[in-house]
């Protein structure tokens, strides 16, 4: 695989320091159930208070790592490390973390204020002290006045932010979100997001954060692991792993990109190998419209026209067999005029290629 399985972080970023142990090491991690392999040999470095995802279609190995961190899951093989420490057979109450599920758990006999307050009261923490943090926990997550009601009275965000609440109260080394804002309606989702990164960076604390959605893992992460099959098929900053995916699968995956490969390629870039483009790198002009010196040019028939209010998605045919997608903003000016069957020229400035396999 391509990417690379062992990454610090980087050090242009002061919670990076060398002399700073990351909140999470993985080495040699491996899990396998049966004959089925869900992690395979798997390293991996989550900087302190970074905001890490991990990337993934189902089945890929992302919420099997999650678990094993977390303790509810046992490596087949490898070492988990905490703070520095092994902490690969310390079962989840002793780890220095906190997990947060799609489902919220809550405790539906209690009221919001007994169920972020119930570590504190397992643990033996003072009264005057647990009502004191329970404050400070509902305050971050913007629920004062919320304690003595129910969770059957509350909103889904609502909810997500009780359980949130009930996480950080125990003030974790690291917090881990399975597919938290996943059971949430759109629209309370990326609100949701946004608070979400709010909090993280008010507590400071590493957020370690599992998803299938793309745009929900660009919008949060500092970094991210895209996985597949068990591996991590290429890590980095969102900006990085977006604007260069280091596989076909990567490219395919995070947003929509274009390929071209082989034949295709070298007829069109003058070179063979896989290559991607992202849609919106791509102009759409009438044919024999004047093109830059860099420009690439592609002469191609509109097969489809989608309207998606803020931007129109072209779908052409072109020559080698290729099926290729242009997104237009809508509030582009002048706009795109096109139909199904208008011939069109696509345009690309060569430098928005990137180079997949040579």
């Amino acid at each position: 695989m391509t990417g690379g399985l062992t990454s610090a972080a980087s050090t242009t970023d002061p919670r990076n320091s060398t002399d700073q142990k990351p909140a999470i090491r993985l080495r040699g991690l491996r899990k396998t159930f049966g004959s089925v392999v869900a992690v395979d040999d798997l390293d991996l470095d989550i900087a302190d208070g970074e905001f890490f995802a991990m990337l993934g279609p189902s089945g890929s190995g992302k919420t099997t790592v999650l678990r094993m961190i977390a303790g509810f899951e046992t490596p087949t093989a490898g070492t988990i490390f905490l703070g520095g420490a092994d902490a690969t057979r310390l079962p989840p109450f002793r780890r220095d973390v906190n997990t947060v599920f799609q489902d919220y758990a809550l405790f539906p006999h209690m009221n919001v204020e007994q169920n972020v307050g119930y570590g504190l009261r397992v643990h033996r923490v003072p009264k005057a002290e647990r009502l004191r943090r329970v404050g400070e926990a509902l305050e971050m997550v913007r629920l004062t006045g919320f304690g003595a009601r129910r969770p059957s009275q509350l909103s889904g965000g609502q909810r997500q932010r009780v359980a949130l609440a009930r996480a950080l109260v125990n003030r974790p080394r690291v917090l881990l979100l399975d597919e938290p804002l996943g059971a949430l309606d759109l629209k309370l989702r990326e609100q949701m997001q946004l608070e979400l990164k709010a909090i993280q960076r008010e507590v400071g604390i590493t957020f370690v954060f599992v998803t299938h959605d793309q745009d929900e893992a660009l919008t949060l992460c500092d970094r991210l692991a895209v996985f597949r099959d068990g591996r991590i098929e290429q890590l980095g900053s969102a900006q990085q792993v977006y604007q260069s995916p280091a596989t076909p699968f990567v490219a395919e995956f995070v947003g929509t990109s274009n390929l071209i490969r082989g034949e295709a390629a070298q007829a069109i870039l003058g070179h063979g190998g896989t290559c991607s483009i992202r849609p919106e790198r791509i102009r759409v002009l009438p044919p024999g419209a004047s093109a830059g010196p860099a420009d690439v040019v592609v002469e191609a028939v509109v097969r489809e026209v989608v309207y998606a209010g803020a931007e129109t998605r072209i779908v052409v045919d072109a020559a080698h067999g290729l099926t290729l997608a242009a997104v237009v903003l809508n509030s582009a000016v002048p706009t795109v005029d096109v139909h199904r069957g208008d011939p069109v020229a696509l345009h690309w400035d060569r430098a928005a290629v990137n180079l997949i396999e040579p």
